[in-house]
């Protein structure tokens, strides 16, 4: 432990999925490292860790946001919303039919943190346009090539009506 700067353990207070959790670490450990080494919440990925490719975004207080730069103090008893909490195997969001329907994943590491912010998309506005669901996928990476099939699902599941 370096002396300089010794590390102060606090208590955190997370609404996790609709589950409300506490979590004890340091104020600046980043999000994604709760949710995948303390939760178990593996579905949200590490990509760059730099915030750059959009594999790790989870939904804070409904704002799509990088988990990989989002420091636990700026979740502090705010409601997380991750892969894991948009559907069940036995009854998928409607982001996530869609995306089957649409075959719009490939390899799927870029999947989950393009559902969550296509989610928050359709949570603040319903009826997105292609652009605006353009815009809304533009931070994230899919080496697969598969972004204009994620463009048509997301349009598909704006169509169901159905809010994030």
């Amino acid at each position: 432990m370096n002396q300089d700067h010794p590390t102060t353990l606090r208590t955190f207070k997370l609404k996790i999925n609709g589950q409300v959790t506490s979590i004890e670490a340091d104020d600046n450990t980043p999000l994604v490292y709760v949710l995948r080494e303390e939760l178990g919440l593996k579905g949200t990925r590490l990509g760059c860790g730099q915030s750059q490719c959009g594999a790790c975004h989870v939904m804070l207080d409904g704002v799509s946001v990088p988990a990989c730069d989002t420091p636990l103090w700026a979740a502090d008893n705010k409601a997380v919303i991750t892969i894991e909490g948009l559907g069940q195997p036995d009854a998928l969001h409607a982001l996530q039919q869609a995306f089957i329907d649409e075959q719009a994943a490939q390899c799927g590491y870029c999947v989950s943190g393009i559902l969550v912010s296509a989610a928050a998309l359709l949570g603040k506005c319903p009826q997105p346009s292609e652009a605006q669901v353009r815009e809304a996928l533009d931070p994230h990476l899919c080496r697969c090539g598969a972004h204009n099939r994620m463009v048509r699902a997301v349009l598909k599941a704006a169509s169901t009506g159905v809010a994030a």
